[in-house]
């Protein structure tokens, strides 16, 4: 795929960013979605894409993008967010979860139910949800792992619930051309984890860009890192 329209949402920096910068310069023509549409702009003029306003959260901002594209090819639900900082999930507020599960969750069916129409017009459209190891039960469930050690519970189970939305969405369009997958970028050093991972983001973008443009024979439901599959 070197032709079409791609979305990606948060991605004025980080692993967004190098994802849409990854995919314009594939040739896509990149709506680079951002809440902040001064620092959205300034992204996208760095790269050569189109800032578009969108706040995952807001109905009406995504109703209004929705109107505006007839046709999408790539849809990258990158938006997310990480609120806590090292207490035990005994300690943890509900509250917390709730606002998590709104952008990492609720805000990934939203942008998807929103943009459905437009991603059905595309001739053979990828829809691409960012998650993470630390989502994954089969590493979770194994005491010896490292990020069993990270019980992140609001982050975690957002990115667990992630992994389940992807394969209800990949599970109904199954008998469409449209292809739906669960990326994993890495332990990458942005501002989500105070720049503490040992990868870049632009390493973090690998395995987003690949299943972005994915060849009709590509796989779908599957979780991915830029090395091959990984559990859920």
């Amino acid at each position: 795929m070197t032709t079409g329209t791609a979305l990606v949402t948060g991605a004025n920096k980080g692993i967004g960013l190098q994802i849409a910068r990854g995919l314009r310069a594939l040739g896509l023509n990149v709506l680079l979605g951002a809440r902040d549409p001064i620092r959205g702009k300034e992204a996208a003029e760095a790269i050569g894409a189109t800032a578009v306003r969108l706040d995952v959260t807001d109905e009406d901002s995504i109703a209004r993008l929705a109107e505006e594209v007839e046709t999408l090819d790539v849809l990258v639900n990158n938006a997310g967010i990480l609120l806590e900082r090292g207490a035990p999930p005994s300690g943890t507020p509900v509250g917390m979860l709730r606002e998590t599960f709104a952008v990492n969750v609720f805000g990934v069916v939203a942008v998807t139910n929103a943009l459905l129409p437009a991603l059905r017009r595309a001739p053979a459209a990828r829809i691409v949800n960012l998650g993470s190891g630390l989502g994954s039960l089969a590493f979770a469930s194994d005491p010896g792992h490292v990020y069993a050690r990270n019980p992140l519970l609001a982050y975690n189970s957002s990115k667990s619930a992630l992994a389940a939305v992807t394969l209800a969405y990949a599970n109904e369009l199954r008998g469409s051309a449209i292809k739906v997958n669960l990326a994993d970028p890495g332990y990458c050093a942005t501002d989500l984890n105070h720049f503490s991972g040992p990868r870049t983001p632009a390493q973090g973008a690998v395995a987003a860009i690949r299943l972005a443009t994915l060849p009709a024979d590509g796989p779908t439901g599957g979780c991915f890192d830029d090395e091959g599959p990984v559990p859920w």
